[in-house]
Formats: structure tokens, sequence, C-alpha cells
């Protein structure tokens, strides 16, 4: 009170819900409950929780548990029961608003129709609207700062994160149309509305298609294929725009011949040559492929999966002879200085053997 000089401080002996802590207090509850059950956190992925006999997903409050038996997560269940109020959904059917369907012969097909029944119906779209069988034209985006504005209401950052989503959860096919258009989230105009209505017209037409795996046992090695376009925005109408002679990077790695992890982005930086380019993409998919490899010797050593030749080495693809070369030649790394240790980190890795980068 006003003159008072005493100040007093609560302790909080329960947390309350919609604290900036309770998230991370939530964690630490559950992290706390599994590590007491022999449950070891991944090294790679703290949401990741591995036993011998079972593995576990957090997403938040969501968990998804995989085991060999049902006895074994009736088990688990039931002992956790005694620490949390939770319900259990059976066989998964969905998760995190992604639709799971076995199809007769054994693949594994991931849609999210509801989502794309929302982005449509946040877009403005009716069922008589125009459909499209590609989701972005092949003239890439541009600024487009004196052209003309928006003609409609609804929210380009809304849409563009719920499209961002839906590409990297069930949809890569989508992924650069939507990279393009994020792109241009501060200030969009009539041309980025049109190209995020035309993904949604193309997803109008494709709202039941979705990502299918199907692992292949003859497969096993963790593999990645890269590729970059070097300055590929670069042309005459924009060489005063500096974006424009930024290279893009594209990769995807895949395990037992599913994709498993995709991207499409610009690089940060500006290459000055193909070889440049190329060299910078390896080195970005890298980044993800070798705490993947780990992570896979994780999963290999506390669940006893026989993964055969698996971890003995990763191969990567790379169609630039000129970055293969420079990938797998240690003499020759002086002559790009000026890319940097940024760009070298996996050299002991490739030098080992673990990764093998071939044309």
């Amino acid at each position: 009170t006003p003159g008072n000089s005493d100040v007093y401080v609560l302790l909080l002996t329960k947390n309350l819900y919609g604290l900036r802590q309770a998230g991370n207090n939530w964690f630490d509850k559950l992290r706390d409950s599994l590590l007491a059950r022999g449950f070891r956190q991944s090294s790679i992925d703290p949401c990741l929780f591995v036993r011998k006999d079972l593995i576990l997903v957090v997403y938040v409050d969501d968990c998804l548990i995989f085991a060999r038996a049902d006895t074994t997560l009736d088990d688990f269940v039931t002992s956790l029961r005694s620490d949390f109020n939770l319900t259990c959904e059976g066989d998964v059917g969905a998760f995190l608003g992604i639709q799971f369907t076995r199809t007769s012969t054994g693949q594994m097909q991931m849609t999210q129709p509801g989502l794309i029944s929302k982005i449509i119906k946040e877009c403005g779209l009716d069922s008589e609207s125009k459909r499209h069988d590609t989701p972005a034209v092949t003239k890439l985006l541009q600024k487009d700062s004196s052209g003309p504005q928006r003609e409609h209401q609804w929210s380009y950052r809304t849409l563009i994160g719920m499209l961002t989503y839906l590409s990297m959860s069930s949809r890569p096919d989508i992924a650069f149309a939507v990279h393009q258009c994020a792109r241009y989230s501060t200030c969009p105009m009539r041309i980025h509305e049109i190209a995020v209505r035309r993904i949604c017209r193309y997803l109008q037409a494709t709202t039941d298609k979705g990502y299918i795996l199907h692992p292949r046992n003859t497969l096993r090695n963790l593999d990645c294929y890269v590729d970059a376009d070097f300055a590929g925005m670069w042309n005459e109408e924009i060489t005063d725009e500096p974006s424009s002679v930024k290279s893009r990077t594209g990769y995807v790695i895949l395990f037992a011949n599913c994709p498993v992890l995709w991207v499409s982005k610009l690089q940060t930086e500006i290459a000055l040559s193909t070889t440049e380019a190329e060299y910078i993409a390896l080195s970005q998919a890298m980044r993800d492929l070798i705490p993947m490899r780990t992570l896979l010797t994780e999963l290999a050593t506390l669940t006893n999966f026989t993964f055969g030749d698996t971890i003995t080495h990763s191969t990567v693809f790379e169609d630039n002879k000129g970055c293969v070369e420079l990938a797998n030649a240690p003499r020759l790394h002086p002559r790009t200085r000026h890319i940097g240790i940024k760009y070298h980190h996996f050299r002991s890795h490739v030098a080992r053997g673990e990764i093998k980068v071939q044309w």
C-alpha cells in the first residue's frame, strides 16, 4: 500500500495455468515422471524419450507412444495414470490435426483435410472457385513495391502460418510456393495475394491428397539429396533488388526411402559461383543430417532395433562436381577461405567415412 515500505513476495506451491513459466513447469513434471520410469531423454530432441521397450514423443500435452507389444503400452499407461489425469485415444488415427490412414498395401498416408478446409475458408474461396493443378506459376515472385494493392481483407500472415504448418507436416509439394509467399508477409501486394490464392485453389483440387510413407526394409541408409539454384531470381527486371542475387537451397533427407525432412529456403549470404551456392546448400543440409544420424544411433542403442548398416554411413547426393570435389578434397579448402568454417563444419565426418558425398 502507499506509504508502506514492507514488500511481500508470494511463493506459489502449485503452478497456475496461463503463467509464462507454466509450460516449462508442466514439461519438467512430465520429464521427471518419465525419467523415474526408466526413460532416457534424447540429446538431440528434448521432446523424445526412449526406453528399451518404449518410445514416447511429446508435443505440449499430446503424446505418441510406440511399443512392439500392446501389453507394454497398457502397463505404461496404467503406471502414468498415478501421476496424470490422461485420456488414451487408442491407435493413432489423428495427431495435431494430421489424419493417419493405413492402406491395404501397408502404406501410411498422412492428410490434413480439416486444415485445408480451414485455409480455403479463410481465403474466402467457395466450392465453385477455379482449381489449379500446380501450386505456383513458373515465374518467381517479386517484391512489386509499385504494383497494385491487395483487394481482399483476409489476414495474409495468418494464412501463411497455416500453409507453412501444412507444408511441413504432410504437403511437401507446396513448400517452395509457400516460402515464396512467406517472404512478403510484412507488406504483401496484389501479386502476392494472387499467389496465395493460387496455392489455395491447388489445395482445393487436392484436399484428400497427402504424404505417403512406404518404408523399404532393403533401403535402411539415412541419405540426403541436395541442390541449389544459383542467383535464381536475378533477371533484368529486378537487378537492383539485393535479394534477387541470393541462391536458393533445397534438400530432402530420406530414411528407409521415406522423406523425413524437406527444406526450400533462400541462403542468407550471396554466393559468388554455382559451386559456392551448391556447397552452402550442402553444408546447410549437413546441419540436419548429422544430428539425425545421432538420433538414429540413440534409437538403435536403446531399443535394440536392427538398423543394419544404417549408421555406418550416410550418402549425400550432389549434382555439382565442383561441390563434390570441394567436400571430398581438403587440399582445396584454402582456396575457399571466403566461405569460412561456417560451411566446412562437416569435413571431419566425411574424412571418417561416416558421410559420403557423391555426384
